[in-house]
């Protein structure tokens, strides 16, 4: 198997990615995840894959690795009015309201993900996708909700919940991939590995 660096410390990502079958080397990108004005969600969230992949395919040396893949994505929370991107929350007060938004309604969650292939420190190969995910969120609340962010768990994710955590209570019914609300639509981006970049997962012969 070709080796594979993530270019995430996520241990979300990570997880998922290990469990699926594939081990890999992580770096951190080093990119700021900034919204530009007027910018769709779908094309925020292609844009910063591509550009965390980019940023730690530009630190590999020339002959650390003869063929590379490296892996990105970014995940965002569109409110129900499918408008405002609900990014990570700055504090407490912030993460009440993301989910006081959240709560009684339908959201979309979007991950896009960016594939490179790099030899001798040059790109030859590139995909770029975006997948999406509907959640709806039972009626919460304000004690619920204050008690959730309490426990800390909002506070690093996108939209203020995690799927895979506590918040999993919060969630009444998700329309897509589930993995894609934590962070990597796995199910899509394995097929993309393995039909377009021939890496499968160890369990394949």
């Amino acid at each position: 198997m070709l080796p594979i660096i993530l270019a995430s410390t996520s241990p979300r990502r990570i997880e998922l990615l290990s469990h699926a079958g594939y081990q890999v080397i992580t770096r951190s990108p080093g990119v700021d995840e900034i919204e530009i004005k007027g910018e769709s969600p779908s094309k925020m969230v292609v844009r910063l894959a591509l550009e965390k992949a980019s940023a730690v395919q530009q630190t590999i040396e020339k002959d650390e690795y003869k063929k590379v893949l490296i892996i990105a994505a970014d995940t965002t929370v569109v409110a129900p009015n499918g408008k405002k991107v609900l990014g990570k929350p700055k504090n407490e007060k912030e993460a009440q309201k993301m989910l006081s938004t959240l709560a009684g309604a339908t959201h979309t969650v979007l991950t896009g993900y960016c594939i490179l292939q790099s030899e001798k420190g040059k790109v030859t190969k590139r995909l770029t996708k975006v997948v999406t995910s509907r959640v709806t969120m039972r009626k919460l609340s304000k004690n619920l909700i204050q008690g959730y962010v309490t426990t800390g768990e909002p506070m690093d994710k996108a939209g203020a919940y995690g799927a895979q955590g506590i918040g999993m209570t919060l969630i009444e019914k998700i329309q897509g991939s589930y993995t894609n609300v934590v962070g990597l639509p796995m199910a899509q981006l394995i097929q993309d590995l393995e039909k377009i970049f021939k890496a499968y997962p160890s369990w394949v012969d």
